[in-house]
């Protein structure tokens, strides 16, 4: 009866389990900034997540017992703390500390005492890869960089300032951000680096020097009371006014409610991201009780008057779910060591270092059960993956009025999410943030992300100074009013670009000249004084090559590119001994030469056997080799075709016959009737291996690319005006001018408007065209190269062309003439291929032909034990035969003169036969008199076949 009244009264009064267990209590450490605002937030969320726990899990054995302390928003104050929390306290777990820089040295003291220390705020990804002891329970940063990228892709911003504070939570984000923005081709124009204890001057001269840039995109990551001091300042200087475009980190965007409403009214207009809360049941459970506590305790409103139901933290969220994972992880440890002290038991450190603290017990077992709890929490699902947070989620904020609101939510596999009237609609277009985004000073414009720096002031447009050449560029000075006037072809078409532009740009032109008003340099020269920035760009006959990129930006051309080579024009030789060949190339004269012997041939072997016309001595049988298919020619060929397959080479190969004779005759006649001109020279190797003298323009890449193509600089002359070209190429190499001039086609075109009837175009070069300059990653760029493709397409600047400069149609001397005479092998390549073809054909099926037909006696011959030499010798005689069967009503003449049979013939044959197949070998005289009778009987056939 006492033990079941003990019973009763410890489940209804104590609330304890079944078995009354004694209470066990674990030493837990807190280290926040008291003064701050996430130190307040994150003190409050935990003693009421402490309390909520405990009223929820009444009958856990195991407490948590919270020692809390204020860092002071210091260094070595949050160090200080940790070693006194380990050593006196001999606390079992540390919460806290709250800055990523703190963490840095707490995390080598819990790592040494096996003391899990678990920060829900310090957030910086470079922390957690040092110690396995150290738990980032918060969002590390690096999660958000794929969000703030989307943001930036989303508006086409194509490059953007990062302002970030001089700390480990500012630098953490860095390369993550830059890896992000370097994924969709965003360019860092600027980094700015700001001391935390920044002072307001300091803040106004960075501010002040970024005003002065092209770059309107800002991304900032701050702690909150930098990132108010920053906003104040930004907001007094005017850049918080339309054009500009702020992107604020998740720290600043979630504490921004609680900041001082002047500063509230400077950040009207700036986006930010904040980690996505899912809505449960628990939070909004949680958010009541919460509104119902600080209206009943006005004292606990985190010393915000403000603080609103819709106002929660997300650092105070993940403060109460680490108490909770924490809670958890310290009742698993608590039963699995049921009748034991939980209080932690030290193994002395003997070393005399004061720094130097004891090794906690239950610390490998706490930080394991921690990191193996999972559960729905009020911020979420709770789940640690390698000691962080599982990435999530982000809501797209935008501040207006009072607070904030969302415009998007950006998933990582997803994208940005558009929820319209229910829907979702994944998109990255700009088009619809357009109705939804306030921006700075009120406007619901999209920024254009740049702007040309400082109002008032002007570009400064340098352009090449020259003597000569200046039909594109000209360079003039009034002495008399002091002023200098820049024209031109190219002059016109940059006017016609900026003003096609949607938007004013001041500029003016500069001339990159030295004092006396001589050019300062090369085109190279000017090029990179616009990488120095001495000039805002350069405008002129600039051309895209790869060594000036490496400095500069370019345009799309808006001139044709190519290098050009102008030699002298030399007129054909009529009056040549050996004109007559120059009709068709070399290598077509050898290819029909080799076509014609083997058209003979192929009709020899096709017709020998058959027709008396090829048949008689060897020396006719050359003779008619080589003059059947050039009696062709001229359709003189009197013999009889009997074979089907020799008709068709024939008819083929009069077929080529008729075409060669046909161009041949043409391209004579022209060659002998009109007047031919070609260029002196065809290719650099020839200039190079005479040694010749080559120009080129002065100041031009060109120099460089001769060199490259292997000429000699001392072979290289440079030239001012076209007037001295001419002179130089009028008296030749050898005579102290030049024998090609080398320039860009634009140039070479012009020149040969107006000397065409003496030079013409020689050796070429691709290269790519004219194009302005800019600096580097400047926002000009893309906008001038539309404005080029639209002024190209609509004729505008070949309208400009044609104004300005002498039409390429006006020269009509007799450079139109120009042209080689000679038919190369190359036009007739398919014809030869038929002819051969078919030949070919045609042999291989005679020749299969007579070997079915005799195979028993050509097997007879090489079934003989005879030399080799005897076989073929056999086998040619066999072949040389007479074959009657195509006419059998031709007779074969006998040995006197007189006829005979077929019969007699046949007789040969057969003694031919039986002299192959004698198994035994004859002696020497029944072999000579076997011999002998061969002999006669097969001179008898070929004395027949002569006649």
């Amino acid at each position: 009866m006492k033990l079941f009244l003990v019973l009763i009264f410890c489940f209804h009064f104590l609330h304890y389990p079944l078995f009354c267990t004694a209470q066990k209590e674990l030493q837990v450490g807190v280290i926040l900034d008291s003064d701050s605002m996430v130190g307040k937030i994150g003190s409050n969320f935990l003693s009421i997540a402490l309390s909520d726990f405990y009223s929820v899990h009444s009958n856990y054995s195991t407490r948590l017992i919270l020692h809390f302390r204020d860092s002071k928003e210091q260094t070595l104050n949050a160090a200080s703390s940790g070693l006194e929390l380990l050593k006196d306290v001999k606390v079992d777990a540390i919460i806290g500390p709250q800055k990523s820089a703190q963490a840095n040295f707490l995390m080598d003291l819990g790592d040494k005492a096996k003391v899990p220390v678990i920060s829900f705020s310090a957030t910086s990804p470079s922390l957690r890869p040092r110690s396995p002891y150290f738990i980032q329970t918060g969002l590390s940063d690096d999660a958000q960089a794929g969000a703030i990228a989307a943001i930036v892709e989303s508006f086409k911003w194509s490059q953007v300032v990062l302002i970030f504070e001089d700390s480990e939570f500012g630098h953490g984000i860095v390369p993550y951000l830059s890896n992000a923005f370097q994924e969709i081709n965003v360019r860092i124009s600027y980094k700015s680096l700001i001391p935390v204890s920044a002072s307001s001057d300091f803040l106004l001269k960075e501010l002040y020097k970024m005003m002065t840039m092209q770059t309107r995109v800002f991304v900032v990551q701050t702690n909150p009371d930098l990132g108010a001091k920053l906003f104040l300042k930004a907001k007094e200087i005017g850049m918080m006014n339309e054009g500009y475009a702020w992107i604020i980190t998740q720290t600043l965007m979630d504490v921004m409610y609680m900041m001082d409403s002047n500063v509230v009214e400077a950040m009207q207009g700036v986006l930010g991201v904040k980690p996505l809360i899912p809505k449960t049941r628990r939070l909004d459970s949680f958010e009541m009780r919460l509104k119902s506590k600080l209206l009943k305790d006005e004292t606990k409103t985190l010393d915000h008057p403000d603080f609103r139901q819709a106002d929660l933290s997300v650092f105070g969220l993940w403060a109460y779910d680490t108490l909770w994972a924490l809670a958890e992880a310290a009742e698993k440890v608590g039963r699995g060591r049921e009748g034991k002290e939980v209080l932690d038991k030290r193994i002395a450190d003997s070393s005399s270092d004061p720094f130097s603290v004891g090794i906690s017990e239950s610390g490998p077992e706490l930080l394991q059960a921690i990191l193996g709890t999972r559960f729905e929490g009020i911020s979420g699902k709770f789940q640690l993956a390698d000691g962080k947070r599982e990435a999530s989620s982000f809501q797209i904020l935008n501040v207006v009025g009072n607070g904030e609101r969302e415009v998007a939510i950006w998933t990582p596999s997803q994208g940005i999410n558009l929820k319209k009237n229910g829907t979702n609609f994944y998109s990255s277009s700009r088009e619809i943030f357009k109705s939804t985004v306030i921006w700075p000073g009120g406007s619901s414009a999209v920024p254009r992300g740049w702007e040309v720096p400082v109002a008032g002031k002007k570009l400064r447009i340098g352009v090449p100074v020259k003597s000569g050449f200046t039909d594109f560029v000209r360079v003039e000075r009034d002495k008399e009013l002091n002023k200098t006037q820049v024209s031109g072809y190219y002059i016109d078409v940059f006017n016609s670009v900026m003003s096609a532009l949607q938007y004013a740009v001041r500029y003016e032109f500069v001339p990159f000249e030295k004092p006396d008003g001589s050019s300062a340099g090369t085109y190279n020269d000017l090029v990179y004084e616009v990488f120095l920035q001495n000039f805002d760009a350069a405008v002129g006959d600039v051309s895209i090559t790869a060594n000036r990129s490496k400095y500069a930006d370019f345009t799309l051309p808006f001139a044709e590119g190519g290098v050009l080579g102008i030699v002298p024009i030399a007129y054909e030789d009529v009056d040549n001994i050996w004109t007559f060949l120059k009709p068709l190339t070399k290598e077509l004269w050898l290819t029909s030469i080799v076509f014609f012997i083997f058209t003979g041939m192929a009709v020899w072997i096709l017709e020998h056997r058959v027709s008396s016309a090829f048949r008689g001595p060897p020396s006719q049988h050359v003779g008619m080799i080589l003059y059947f298919p050039f009696s062709t020619l001229v359709f003189a060929h009197r013999e009889r075709i009997m074979s089907n397959l020799a008709r068709l080479v024939v008819v083929v190969w009069m077929f080529v016959v008729l075409i060669l004779n046909s161009t041949y005759t043409a391209s004579l006649s022209s060659s002998l009737t009109v007047q031919r001109l070609k260029p002196a020279v065809k290719d650099v190797n020839q200039l190079i291996k005479n040694g010749d003298f080559v120009g080129c323009q002065e100041g031009s890449f060109l120099t460089d690319l001769l060199k490259e193509k292997g000429f000699q600089e001392s072979k290289i002359k440079t030239y001012k005006n076209a007037e001295d070209v001419h002179d130089a190429l009028s008296s030749g190499s050898k005579k102290g001018g030049i024998s090609a001039f080398f320039d860009v086609a634009p140039h070479c075109k012009l020149f040969l408007s107006k000397y065409c009837s003496k030079y013409t175009i020689g050796p070429t070069y691709r290269t790519d065209g004219f194009a302005f300059v800019f600096p580097r990653g400047s926002p000009l760029v893309a906008d001038v190269s539309r404005a080029v493709i639209q002024l190209t397409e609509n004729g505008k600047i070949l309208e400009i062309g044609n104004q300005g400069l002498i039409n390429d149609a006006a020269c009509t001397g007799p450079g139109s003439r120009l042209g080689s005479t000679s038919v190369t092998l190359q036009c007739f390549s398919g014809l030869f291929a038929i002819t051969g073809g078919i030949t070919g054909s045609c042999i291989l099926v005679f020749l299969v032909s007579y070997v079915y037909q005799n195979k028993t006696c050509l097997q007879t011959i090489l079934d003989s034990k005879t030399t080799v030499w005897s076989k073929i010798v056999a086998i040619c005689r066999h072949f040389d035969q007479r074959d009657t069967s195509a006419d059998p009503k031709e007779k074969i003449p006998d040995v006197e003169g007189g006829e005979v049979s077929s019969s007699s013939h046949i007789s040969e044959v057969h003694e031919l036969s039986r002299f192959s197949s004698n198994s035994m070998p004859l002696n020497m005289e029944e072999q000579n008199s076997a011999n002998v009778r061969m002999g006669l009987n097969l001179g008898s056939v070929a004395r027949h076949a002569s006649i």
